[in-house]
């Protein structure tokens, strides 16, 4: 805006000693405001770039801490332990072979065959111990 309104100073034809002022002037100006425009570039650019740092700190990082746990529990299961599938159905472990577990459930001691992936969490106590003998009838 001061750039415009210096130009319309010298196209009016003001006296010669202020319009050398005003040409001083509006070129500290221009190179001010080209310097201004690239810092304005740069700031423009760095603002997605801190936005995706942001993004990485704030959901990756965090994702990846959870799916290190889930592979060590998946990695740490042994017979005895009780769990719970991805679907739901708690049991306790009867044996493990590579990526197959066989699941022992209910009070008729059903075994069900599994693979490891399909192991949500390991459950403190056996729900079949919480149960009443109305349900399993």
């Amino acid at each position: 805006m001061l750039l415009n309104l210096a130009n319309m100073i010298l196209a009016a034809g003001i006296d010669t000693g202020s319009c050398a002022a005003a040409t001083a002037s509006s070129s500290a100006t221009g190179t001010a405001a080209q310097s201004g425009g690239l810092m304005g570039g740069m700031g423009s650019l760095l603002l997605p770039l801190l936005m995706i740092v942001v993004l990485i700190v704030v959901m990756i990082v965090p994702q990846r801490r959870r799916d290190k746990k889930v592979k060590e529990m998946l990695n740490a299961l042994k017979p005895g332990d009780r769990v719970r599938t991805i679907g739901g159905i708690y049991g306790t472990i009867s044996s493990v072979k590579d990526d197959v577990i066989v699941l022992t459930v209910g009070p008729d001691k059903v075994k069900l065959v599994f693979a490891r992936g399909a192991i949500s969490q390991v459950e403190d106590a056996g729900v079949e111990n919480t149960m009443s003998e109305d349900v399993h009838e």
